[in-house]
Protein backbone atom coordinates (compact mmCIF):
# COMPACT_ATOMS: atom_id res chain seq x y z
CA UNK A 1 0.00 0.00 0.00
CA UNK A 2 2.83 2.40 0.64
CA UNK A 3 4.46 1.45 -2.77
CA UNK A 4 1.01 2.11 -4.37
CA UNK A 5 0.94 5.74 -2.73
CA UNK A 6 4.52 6.33 -3.66
CA UNK A 7 4.14 5.63 -6.74
CA UNK A 8 0.57 7.83 -7.11
CA UNK A 9 1.79 10.60 -6.02
CA UNK A 10 5.12 10.02 -8.76
CA UNK A 11 2.53 10.28 -11.21
CA UNK A 12 0.52 13.32 -9.84
CA UNK A 13 3.49 15.08 -9.81
CA UNK A 14 3.98 14.54 -13.92
CA UNK A 15 1.06 15.42 -14.44
CA UNK A 16 1.28 18.95 -12.56
CA UNK A 17 4.44 19.52 -13.83
CA UNK A 18 3.21 18.94 -17.22
CA UNK A 19 0.36 21.53 -17.25
CA UNK A 20 3.08 24.08 -15.87
CA UNK A 21 6.02 22.96 -18.26
CA UNK A 22 3.72 22.48 -21.66
CA UNK A 23 2.32 26.03 -23.04
CA UNK A 24 4.22 25.34 -26.02
CA UNK A 25 2.82 25.59 -29.60
CA UNK A 26 4.73 25.42 -33.23
CA UNK A 27 5.09 29.12 -33.50
CA UNK A 28 8.17 28.13 -30.65
CA UNK A 29 9.86 26.06 -33.20
CA UNK A 30 13.55 26.87 -32.98
CA UNK A 31 13.80 28.90 -29.67
CA UNK A 32 14.97 26.09 -28.12
CA UNK A 33 18.48 24.48 -27.89
CA UNK A 34 20.50 21.47 -26.41
CA UNK A 35 18.12 19.43 -29.68
CA UNK A 36 20.51 16.59 -29.28
CA UNK A 37 18.18 15.58 -26.32
CA UNK A 38 15.47 14.59 -28.75
CA UNK A 39 17.89 12.30 -30.18
CA UNK A 40 17.20 9.00 -29.69
CA UNK A 41 20.88 7.53 -29.87
CA UNK A 42 19.45 3.26 -29.24
CA UNK A 43 18.79 0.76 -31.95
CA UNK A 44 16.16 -1.11 -30.79
CA UNK A 45 13.73 2.01 -29.91
CA UNK A 46 15.09 3.17 -33.10
CA UNK A 47 13.46 0.62 -35.03
CA UNK A 48 9.81 1.70 -33.68
CA UNK A 49 10.72 5.19 -34.25
CA UNK A 50 10.56 5.63 -30.47
CA UNK A 51 6.71 5.17 -30.13
CA UNK A 52 7.45 2.00 -27.81
CA UNK A 53 7.84 3.95 -24.75
CA UNK A 54 5.62 1.97 -22.80
CA UNK A 55 6.98 -1.60 -23.28
CA UNK A 56 11.00 -0.32 -23.53
CA UNK A 57 13.31 -2.02 -20.73
CA UNK A 58 16.81 -1.59 -19.56
CA UNK A 59 18.99 1.13 -20.51
CA UNK A 60 17.00 1.76 -23.94
CA UNK A 61 14.14 2.42 -21.25
CA UNK A 62 16.62 6.04 -19.85
CA UNK A 63 15.76 7.54 -23.13
CA UNK A 64 12.00 6.98 -23.29
CA UNK A 65 10.81 6.25 -20.03
CA UNK A 66 13.28 5.90 -17.21
CA UNK A 67 10.93 3.50 -15.36
CA UNK A 68 12.04 0.77 -17.99
CA UNK A 69 15.47 0.77 -16.35
CA UNK A 70 13.84 -1.07 -13.25
CA UNK A 71 13.51 -4.29 -15.41
CA UNK A 72 17.14 -5.29 -16.06
CA UNK A 73 17.08 -8.61 -13.44
CA UNK A 74 21.24 -8.11 -12.40
CA UNK A 75 23.63 -6.66 -14.52
CA UNK A 76 23.09 -5.07 -18.67
CA UNK A 77 25.66 -3.42 -20.86
CA UNK A 78 24.85 -1.63 -23.86
CA UNK A 79 26.77 -0.15 -26.72
CA UNK A 80 24.92 1.57 -30.66
CA UNK A 81 26.38 3.68 -32.70
CA UNK A 82 23.68 5.60 -35.57
CA UNK A 83 24.46 7.68 -38.35
CA UNK A 84 22.62 10.32 -38.04
CA UNK A 85 20.76 11.55 -41.35
CA UNK A 86 23.55 9.79 -43.29
CA UNK A 87 25.03 10.88 -45.71
CA UNK A 88 25.29 14.04 -43.39
CA UNK A 89 28.67 12.86 -42.04
CA UNK A 90 27.09 13.29 -38.42
CA UNK A 91 26.65 9.92 -36.21
CA UNK A 92 25.80 8.98 -32.16
CA UNK A 93 27.64 6.80 -30.16
CA UNK A 94 25.90 5.88 -26.99
CA UNK A 95 27.27 3.35 -24.08
CA UNK A 96 25.17 2.57 -20.97
CA UNK A 97 25.90 0.12 -17.61
CA UNK A 98 22.93 -0.93 -15.42
CA UNK A 99 22.65 -2.96 -12.48
CA UNK A 100 20.59 -3.90 -9.70
CA UNK A 101 21.08 -2.47 -6.31
CA UNK A 102 18.72 -4.84 -4.10
CA UNK A 103 14.99 -3.99 -3.28
CA UNK A 104 14.08 -3.74 -6.46
CA UNK A 105 15.80 -0.81 -7.49
CA UNK A 106 18.41 -0.87 -10.50
CA UNK A 107 20.92 1.99 -11.05
CA UNK A 108 22.43 3.13 -14.69
CA UNK A 109 24.61 5.32 -16.84
CA UNK A 110 24.46 6.39 -20.18
CA UNK A 111 26.90 8.36 -22.11
CA UNK A 112 26.00 10.05 -25.73
CA UNK A 113 28.56 12.02 -27.83
CA UNK A 114 27.82 13.51 -31.29
CA UNK A 115 30.65 13.68 -33.92
CA UNK A 116 30.36 16.25 -36.95
CA UNK A 117 33.54 15.45 -38.68
CA UNK A 118 36.31 18.14 -39.28
CA UNK A 119 34.14 21.45 -40.21
CA UNK A 120 36.75 24.40 -41.74
CA UNK A 121 37.26 27.62 -39.62
CA UNK A 122 36.27 30.77 -41.52
CA UNK A 123 36.31 34.23 -40.37
CA UNK A 124 34.68 37.90 -41.87
CA UNK A 125 38.10 38.61 -43.45
CA UNK A 126 38.79 34.75 -44.70
CA UNK A 127 35.17 33.36 -45.65
CA UNK A 128 36.69 30.82 -47.84
CA UNK A 129 38.88 28.91 -44.78
CA UNK A 130 42.17 27.61 -45.41
CA UNK A 131 43.11 28.44 -41.92
CA UNK A 132 42.41 25.07 -40.24
CA UNK A 133 39.42 23.20 -38.81
CA UNK A 134 37.37 22.59 -35.57
CA UNK A 135 34.81 19.87 -34.57
CA UNK A 136 32.09 20.66 -32.55
CA UNK A 137 31.68 18.48 -28.86
CA UNK A 138 28.45 17.44 -27.97
CA UNK A 139 27.52 14.96 -25.26
CA UNK A 140 25.24 14.45 -22.58
CA UNK A 141 25.70 12.40 -19.48
CA UNK A 142 22.74 10.63 -17.27
CA UNK A 143 22.20 8.97 -14.13
CA UNK A 144 18.67 7.16 -13.78
CA UNK A 145 17.64 4.94 -10.75
CA UNK A 146 14.60 3.07 -11.33
CA UNK A 147 12.55 1.02 -9.00
CA UNK A 148 9.83 -1.42 -8.68
CA UNK A 149 7.37 -0.03 -6.21
CA UNK A 150 4.95 -3.44 -6.35
CA UNK A 151 4.68 -5.89 -9.54
CA UNK A 152 2.25 -3.72 -11.30
CA UNK A 153 4.48 -0.27 -10.72
CA UNK A 154 7.49 0.84 -11.92
CA UNK A 155 8.66 4.38 -11.66
CA UNK A 156 12.47 5.97 -12.47
CA UNK A 157 14.22 9.61 -12.52
CA UNK A 158 16.92 10.67 -14.47
CA UNK A 159 19.64 13.27 -13.90
CA UNK A 160 21.59 14.06 -17.44
CA UNK A 161 24.60 16.44 -17.91
CA UNK A 162 24.29 18.37 -21.10
CA UNK A 163 27.45 19.68 -22.52
CA UNK A 164 27.76 21.79 -26.48
CA UNK A 165 30.91 23.22 -27.32
CA UNK A 166 33.28 24.35 -30.18
CA UNK A 167 37.13 25.54 -29.64
CA UNK A 168 36.05 29.06 -28.03
CA UNK A 169 32.26 28.93 -27.10
CA UNK A 170 30.79 25.94 -24.67
CA UNK A 171 27.76 25.66 -22.87
CA UNK A 172 26.82 22.98 -20.49
CA UNK A 173 23.46 22.66 -17.82
CA UNK A 174 21.43 20.19 -15.80
CA UNK A 175 18.27 18.68 -16.83
CA UNK A 176 16.13 15.87 -15.13
CA UNK A 177 13.85 13.26 -16.87
CA UNK A 178 11.05 11.19 -14.51
CA UNK A 179 8.50 8.65 -15.91
CA UNK A 180 5.98 5.62 -14.76
CA UNK A 181 5.23 2.55 -16.24
CA UNK A 182 1.84 0.55 -15.03
CA UNK A 183 1.25 -3.01 -15.84
CA UNK A 184 -1.61 -4.43 -15.85
CA UNK A 185 -1.79 -8.41 -16.17
CA UNK A 186 0.12 -9.67 -18.43
CA UNK A 187 -1.20 -7.96 -21.47
CA UNK A 188 -1.60 -4.36 -21.07
CA UNK A 189 1.19 -1.52 -20.31
CA UNK A 190 0.91 1.94 -19.97
CA UNK A 191 3.63 4.78 -19.22
CA UNK A 192 4.06 8.20 -19.14
CA UNK A 193 7.68 10.14 -18.97
CA UNK A 194 8.35 14.02 -18.53
CA UNK A 195 11.74 14.41 -20.17
CA UNK A 196 14.10 17.45 -20.28
CA UNK A 197 13.02 19.47 -17.58
CA UNK A 198 15.84 22.04 -16.25
CA UNK A 199 17.53 25.82 -16.19
CA UNK A 200 17.93 27.63 -19.16
CA UNK A 201 21.45 27.12 -20.87
CA UNK A 202 23.41 29.92 -22.21
CA UNK A 203 26.88 29.49 -24.89
CA UNK A 204 29.65 31.29 -23.33
CA UNK A 205 33.17 31.56 -24.44
CA UNK A 206 35.89 34.07 -26.18
CA UNK A 207 34.43 33.01 -29.68
CA UNK A 208 31.79 35.88 -28.07
CA UNK A 209 34.11 38.59 -27.91
CA UNK A 210 34.97 41.58 -30.77
CA UNK A 211 37.65 43.31 -31.42
CA UNK A 212 37.40 47.13 -32.77
CA UNK A 213 39.13 50.42 -33.44
CA UNK A 214 36.36 52.93 -33.11
CA UNK A 215 36.29 55.83 -35.70
CA UNK A 216 38.76 58.92 -34.60
CA UNK A 217 40.77 56.62 -32.84
CA UNK A 218 44.18 54.23 -32.74
CA UNK A 219 43.36 52.40 -29.80
CA UNK A 220 41.69 48.26 -30.35
CA UNK A 221 38.35 48.06 -27.89
CA UNK A 222 37.82 44.69 -27.29
CA UNK A 223 33.85 43.63 -26.43
CA UNK A 224 32.35 40.80 -24.91
CA UNK A 225 29.00 40.09 -26.32
CA UNK A 226 26.28 38.06 -24.22
CA UNK A 227 24.53 34.99 -25.95
CA UNK A 228 20.44 34.89 -24.80
CA UNK A 229 19.57 32.15 -22.75
CA UNK A 230 17.78 29.11 -24.34
CA UNK A 231 15.26 26.46 -23.37
CA UNK A 232 15.58 23.24 -23.60
CA UNK A 233 13.37 21.16 -25.39
CA UNK A 234 11.02 19.95 -22.93
CA UNK A 235 8.06 17.24 -23.59
CA UNK A 236 5.79 14.89 -21.99
CA UNK A 237 5.14 11.15 -23.47
CA UNK A 238 2.63 9.00 -22.95
CA UNK A 239 2.03 5.67 -24.42
CA UNK A 240 1.03 1.92 -24.47
CA UNK A 241 1.52 -1.38 -25.46
CA UNK A 242 -0.82 -4.35 -25.67
CA UNK A 243 -0.20 -8.21 -25.76
CA UNK A 244 -2.74 -9.19 -28.60
CA UNK A 245 -1.41 -12.39 -29.14
CA UNK A 246 0.49 -14.62 -26.85
CA UNK A 247 1.75 -18.33 -26.99
CA UNK A 248 4.61 -20.33 -26.05
CA UNK A 249 6.68 -19.64 -29.48
CA UNK A 250 5.40 -15.52 -30.75
CA UNK A 251 3.92 -12.72 -29.20
CA UNK A 252 2.43 -9.86 -31.05
CA UNK A 253 2.40 -5.97 -28.85
CA UNK A 254 0.78 -3.32 -30.74
CA UNK A 255 2.20 -0.18 -29.25
CA UNK A 256 0.88 3.83 -28.95
CA UNK A 257 1.62 6.80 -27.95
CA UNK A 258 1.52 10.90 -27.76
CA UNK A 259 3.93 13.31 -27.63
CA UNK A 260 3.42 17.27 -26.48
CA UNK A 261 7.01 19.19 -27.38
CA UNK A 262 6.90 22.49 -26.28
CA UNK A 263 8.41 23.62 -29.06
CA UNK A 264 7.35 21.61 -31.87
CA UNK A 265 4.49 20.08 -33.08
CA UNK A 266 2.87 16.81 -31.01
CA UNK A 267 3.28 14.17 -32.20
CA UNK A 268 1.22 10.78 -32.16
CA UNK A 269 2.93 7.00 -33.30
CA UNK A 270 1.93 3.47 -33.80
CA UNK A 271 4.06 -0.01 -33.80
CA UNK A 272 4.04 -3.34 -33.77
CA UNK A 273 6.68 -5.78 -32.59
CA UNK A 274 6.53 -9.93 -33.41
CA UNK A 275 9.16 -12.03 -30.44
CA UNK A 276 9.97 -15.21 -31.80
CA UNK A 277 10.65 -16.50 -27.87
CA UNK A 278 13.41 -14.40 -26.83
CA UNK A 279 15.54 -15.18 -29.77
CA UNK A 280 14.26 -12.99 -32.02
CA UNK A 281 12.40 -9.91 -32.58
CA UNK A 282 11.23 -7.85 -35.67
CA UNK A 283 9.51 -4.36 -35.36
CA UNK A 284 8.18 -1.35 -37.04
CA UNK A 285 6.54 1.69 -36.35
CA UNK A 286 5.28 5.41 -37.69
CA UNK A 287 5.69 8.90 -35.47
CA UNK A 288 3.29 11.15 -37.59
CA UNK A 289 2.63 15.23 -37.00
CA UNK A 290 0.69 17.79 -38.42
CA UNK A 291 1.87 18.78 -42.32
CA UNK A 292 3.89 15.46 -42.19
CA UNK A 293 2.47 14.24 -45.73
CA UNK A 294 3.62 18.16 -47.58
CA UNK A 295 6.55 19.10 -49.32
CA UNK A 296 5.38 22.53 -48.44
CA UNK A 297 4.01 21.77 -44.76
CA UNK A 298 6.80 19.23 -43.61
CA UNK A 299 9.21 20.69 -40.80
CA UNK A 300 10.65 17.82 -39.49
CA UNK A 301 13.54 15.09 -41.81
CA UNK A 302 11.56 12.13 -40.47
CA UNK A 303 9.03 10.85 -42.91
CA UNK A 304 7.26 8.53 -40.30
CA UNK A 305 8.16 5.12 -40.54
CA UNK A 306 10.58 2.95 -39.20
CA UNK A 307 11.73 -0.32 -38.75
CA UNK A 308 14.02 -2.98 -37.18
CA UNK A 309 15.26 -6.64 -35.39
CA UNK A 310 17.06 -7.73 -32.20
CA UNK A 311 18.65 -11.24 -32.28
CA UNK A 312 19.43 -12.81 -29.20
CA UNK A 313 21.99 -15.26 -28.37
CA UNK A 314 23.21 -17.38 -25.28
CA UNK A 315 26.93 -15.85 -24.55
CA UNK A 316 27.56 -18.81 -21.64
CA UNK A 317 26.43 -21.70 -19.79
CA UNK A 318 25.37 -19.31 -16.23
CA UNK A 319 22.55 -17.22 -18.77
CA UNK A 320 24.62 -14.52 -20.04
CA UNK A 321 22.83 -13.36 -23.34
CA UNK A 322 24.63 -11.58 -26.10
CA UNK A 323 22.13 -9.26 -28.80
CA UNK A 324 22.69 -7.41 -31.66
CA UNK A 325 20.04 -4.39 -32.47
CA UNK A 326 19.43 -2.90 -35.92
CA UNK A 327 16.80 0.34 -36.32
CA UNK A 328 15.74 2.43 -39.53
CA UNK A 329 14.41 5.55 -39.66
CA UNK A 330 13.39 7.14 -42.76
CA UNK A 331 14.27 10.67 -43.95
CA UNK A 332 13.68 13.49 -46.10
CA UNK A 333 16.69 14.88 -47.57
CA UNK A 334 19.50 12.12 -46.89
CA UNK A 335 19.32 8.26 -46.37
CA UNK A 336 17.63 7.52 -43.18
CA UNK A 337 19.22 6.97 -39.88
CA UNK A 338 20.73 3.19 -39.66
CA UNK A 339 21.38 2.61 -35.65
CA UNK A 340 23.15 -0.64 -34.62
CA UNK A 341 23.94 -1.27 -30.92
CA UNK A 342 25.35 -4.51 -28.82
CA UNK A 343 24.09 -5.55 -25.53
CA UNK A 344 25.07 -7.82 -23.05
CA UNK A 345 22.96 -9.06 -19.78
CA UNK A 346 24.50 -11.16 -17.78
Amino acid sequence: MKHTILASAAVAACLMLSTVAFAGNPDRAGSAGAGQLLINPWAASNGMAGTNMAICNGLEGTFLNAAGLAFINKNELRFANTQYLSGSGISLNAIGFGTAVGDGGVLGLTVMTMGFGDIPITTENLPEGGIGTFSPAFSNIGVTYSKAFSNSIFGGITMRVVSESISNVRSSGICFDAGIRYVSGDRLNFGIALRNVGAPMRFEGDGLTVTATPQGTATSLTMLQRSERYELPSLVNIGFGYDFYQSEMLNATFTGQFISNSFTKDQFGGGLQLAYKEIFELRAGYLWEDGLGGDETITTAFTGPAAGFTVRLPASADGAIIGIDYGYRTTNPFNGNHSIGIHLSI
